[in-house]
């Protein structure tokens, strides 16, 4: 039996409609959001997805969904500091598609003056992975993080130019599947 993880990203957010940075600052789950949460509790549900425990970012936007769809699925949920979106410095509340965050997003190293590295963040979303992947029980997890996690657990599984680093996403409570 192979090994393998869920993600999903969480719901939608008042910043998302804003077309906002959110990264490490919170933004609340919109009442679609809070709808997206509880039909992605029901595919699980329907689908009949084996998933023992939803981890979750500690922000509220990821938190609230992971509850939702831990509510509705009959999956227990737990924290993980470790899952918290990137902070993304100056750069937080601005504009998503910005021309000169763009071209910020472009340097790995940069930490966003007073944000957080590209590298850390994917340091920091590696040994998660490592401690899933090496866990010698056979649980199968689904992480409930963001957008910019999902880029990382992307490239934990799969190389990829910079250029689709940069342009891949999910959608809001998307679920996908890693295999280890």
């Amino acid at each position: 039996m192979s090994k393998y993880v869920y993600f999903t990203r969480h719901g939608r957010t008042v910043w998302n409609e804003e077309n906002k940075i959110c990264g490490a600052t919170d933004s609340p789950l919109t009442e679609l959001g809070i709808e997206q949460a509880k039909e992605l509790g029901e595919k699980i549900l329907s689908e009949r997805l084996h998933i023992d425990e939803i981890i979750s970012s500690p922000l509220s936007r990821a938190y609230d969904t992971a509850k939702i769809v831990g509510e509705v699925a009959g999956i227990p949920v737990r924290i993980e500091e470790r899952l918290i979106e990137q902070n993304f410095g100056k750069w937080e509340g601005t504009p998503r598609n910005g021309v000169d965050f763009q071209a910020a997003k472009q340097h790995f190293v940069d930490s966003y003056e007073g944000g957080e590295s590209m590298l850390k963040l994917a340091q920091r979303i590696y040994n998660i992975l490592d401690e899933i992947k090496n866990d010698p029980s056979d649980k199968v997890y689904l992480l409930a993080a963001h957008n910019g996690i999902a880029r990382i657990v992307k490239s934990y599984f799969h190389d990829m130019t910079n250029e689709e680093f940069a342009a891949f996403g999910i959608k809001n409570c998307e679920i996908v599947r890693f295999d280890f």
